[in-house]
């Protein structure tokens, strides 16, 4: 196709500098304006200018592939080189595509009257490679077809039916784009106005089972990359396989003792012993090796035990500056109900407006709400406490049962726990030389090391019972404190019980005083309450009475906790029968000091 009858023209768009594009700058002389707009009137649309704007907007550009992946970058289907990088300018969505007369070698296209609505498309196909092209003129053949559609793109097969319509597969998606601009056009081959000469081509996507198999092959090829993508990041977030356990021998046996010492290195060492004695590599020979790593596994218990305590002894600290917090925290909320107490009283009350008596009101409940939330926080850690106290007193704790043979008290817990183990290796040392002794080895074999052996064990025993001599003279210097320690707090515990405080007191006293009495401090302040609604009613009340009345208190008292609370009281309160007939109802009256003078 030479310059004078170029094809797929574009006003402003240059064409592609490989050659596959479509578009170019029309050239047609001035001199034949008036031809064109005889021609285009002769078809019935309107005569169109020469230039005008782009003929896409940059919203037409698809995805090479699923857009899920977001591998390729959006395509200009007017680019057929390299992609764009400058996106063009953008184009109102009402203003309509102008198209231009395309001319070709062998046909003419014009374009449809621009007020009319864009041809129709159906759905995409995934990989749509193939385009459907009808309306074309009976006496359009393959090579005009070619010649027409060659400007989009490289085609790689045409199937032409005999019922004026055929199908067009390209080698790129994009080139599917190019050819939907043509939808809408009217074909006329060479200047014959004939009917079998002209005809409305109508371009839209075809679905075809090449195109299918070949996006699929490519899904799956882009899949496979991201799968591979997603265990190498995963190989490098692995974190690394522990190292392997060592074969046991002699040397690594002596090795592991020392690291066995080590109380950094103590946790895989533990490992690597597990490790030996599950594959079975205690023996005979082996047997004393084992014994000794087994042993100072067994050292580390009173570590442990220490650390125990003191982290016991740590969480005890922080428990007891939580008290403390929530004491200056419950005193600070004294403080501000005393303020809003004053301010409730005659004097104040009536110089503040409406407003401010309600904000003063609704503030004064909601410090009474966290005083009371906080004071219940306060009461359950010293109830706590006392069941603490008690258990201590009643249940005999794992040190009374842990007593020496002479002395009938308690021993501390770091003494039996030292003592202890120095009889366990004591017993373990005798039971090792009552071993060596009893070996029916040969006489040249082995004896010159069983007797170094043997006195080694003695050496070590030998040091053993000293230190046992050293412990147990402490011990009986703490059992001998101790037992003034028990002297002085029953001493104590004689006063307390005769004075005031129920800290102090034995679990069967606590749990009578509260069986008849008051637990907690909501309670006392309901039990004067009621105790001085009643006095000023004689003749008693009932209980919806009551509680309405405490309700203007304390709306989350309930009236069975008020039932409750005077049953439990009946030295106090006296449910009587009044009334007769239906008239009869229940009264509750004072009776506490009936109770206070027959005492």
């Amino acid at each position: 196709m030479n310059s004078e009858t170029c094809g797929c023209v574009c006003s402003g768009v240059p064409a592609a500098a490989d050659g596959a594009g479509c578009l170019s700058d029309l050239s047609v002389p001035v001199s034949e304006h008036g031809a064109w707009a005889t021609a285009m009137n002769n078809l019935g649309i309107l005569p169109v200018g020469l230039r005008g704007p782009p003929l896409l907007s940059d919203s037409v550009c698809i995805q090479r592939f699923d857009p899920a992946l977001g591998l390729i970058p959006p395509i200009n289907p007017l680019m057929g080189g390299a992609l764009s990088l400058v996106p063009p300018p953008p184009v109102p969505p009402d203003m309509p595509i102008i198209k231009e007369i395309i001319h070709c070698k062998s046909c003419t296209l014009f374009p449809q009257n621009p007020n009319l609505p864009p041809p129709s498309t159906r759905e995409r196909p995934p990989g749509c490679k193939t385009v459907f092209v009808g309306g074309l003129p009976e006496n359009a053949t393959e090579e005009i077809i070619r010649e027409v559609f060659d400007e989009c793109g490289e085609i790689l097969a045409i199937r032409k039916s005999k019922k004026n319509f055929c199908h067009l597969r390209y080698s790129e998606e994009f080139m599917v784009d190019k050819a939907l601009y043509l939808s809408g056009y009217r074909m006329r081959i060479g200047s014959s106005t004939e009917k079998k000469d002209s005809g409305r081509i109508h371009v839209d996507f075809a679905q075809a089972r090449d195109d299918l198999y070949e996006w699929e092959c490519q899904q799956r090829l882009l899949a496979r990359e991201e799968r591979h993508r997603r265990k190498v990041h995963e190989d490098q977030l692995h974190p690394p396989s522990p190292p392997p356990i060592v074969h046991f021998s002699e040397h690594e046996a002596a090795m592991l003792a020392e690291r066995l010492k080590d109380d950094h290195n103590f946790g895989d060492a533990t490992a690597v012993l597990f490790t030996w004695i599950d594959r079975g590599e205690v023996n005979r020979r082996s047997a004393n090796s084992f014994y000794s790593m087994i042993q100072s596994t067994n050292s580390h218990v009173r570590r442990l035990m220490s650390e125990k305590a003191q982290h016991e002894e740590e969480m005890e600290r922080a428990k007891e500056a939580f008290k403390n917090a929530l004491l200056a925290i419950l005193n600070q909320f004294e403080q501000i109900s005393a303020v809003f107490t004053a301010a409730t009283r005659q004097k104040a009350w009536d110089h503040f407006s409406k407003a401010q008596r309600k904000n003063i009101d609704i503030w004064h409940k909601q410090c009474e709400e966290l005083r009371n939330a906080h004071s219940e926080e306060i009461m359950g850690i010293r109830r706590e406490e006392e069941m603490e106290m008690s258990d201590d007193d009643s249940d005999e704790s794992p040190c009374k049962r842990l007593r020496s043979e002479d002395h009938g008290v308690c021993a501390p817990p770091s003494l039996n726990e030292e003592n202890d183990s120095l009889r366990w290796q004591l017993d373990a040392y005798r039971n090792e030389v009552e071993l060596l002794r009893n070996e029916h080895t040969p006489a040249h074999i082995h004896t010159h090391s069983a007797e170094a052996q043997i006195q080694l064990l003695q050496q070590n025993m030998h040091t053993m019972q000293q230190q046992l001599l050293v412990l147990q003279e402490k011990l009986s210097s703490k059992e001998a404190e101790l037992q003034e320690a028990r002297e002085e707090r029953s001493s104590l515990q004689g006063e307390m019980n005769r004075g005031v405080p129920s800290l102090f007191l034995s679990r069967e006293r606590r749990r009578e005083v509260l069986r008849g009495g008051v637990a907690t401090e909501k309670e006392a302040l309901l039990l004067g309450v009621i105790s001085t609604f009643l006095h000023v009613h004689p003749f008693g009340a009932n209980l919806e009475y009551l509680w309405s009345y405490i309700q203007r208190l304390d709306s989350k008292v309930s009236a069975g906790e008020l039932e409750r609370l005077m049953l439990r009281l009946p030295s106090m309160f006296r449910q009587e029968l009044s009334g007769v007939g239906a008239t009869l109802e229940k009264r509750w009256k004072f009776c506490g000091f009936d109770s206070l003078g027959l005492a």
